[in-house]
């Protein structure tokens, strides 16, 4: 059974930081890829930033040179580091994990950055 918790979203202004964590239960996470998604009001889940079991990483155009995620199998945890936050980064994050067929996702947490 696979369960993700995510936190350290909140409210900050634009030009400001955070880190999102995804803590993951079960025996999958160091051969799973895990991903950080995120969906704006009025519009679709979309993908941010993915890492692989092997740590190669993929990140949107919107997010590159901003964001950086990193995975710590040892506490099976993901992390999403976000700099130069802008306005249009407010969303709801969520985590994924993904193994063969498989998605599981975290219950989402709030990011709103104020202009």
């Amino acid at each position: 059974q696979v369960q993700l918790v995510e936190s350290g979203g909140g409210l900050v202004q634009a030009g400001g930081s955070l880190r999102l964590s995804c803590a993951a239960s079960g025996s999958i996470f160091s051969i799973s890829a895990m991903g950080w998604y995120r969906q704006a009001p009025g519009k679709q889940r979309e993908l941010v930033a993915t890492i692989t079991s092997g740590d190669i990483t993929n990140y949107a155009d919107s997010v590159k040179g901003r964001v950086t995620i990193s995975r710590d199998n040892a506490k099976k945890t993901v992390y999403l580091q976000m700099n130069s936050l802008k306005p249009e980064d407010t969303a709801v994050y969520y985590c994924n994990l993904h193994y063969q067929i498989r998605d599981y996702w975290g219950q989402g947490t709030q990011v709103t950055v104020s202009s």
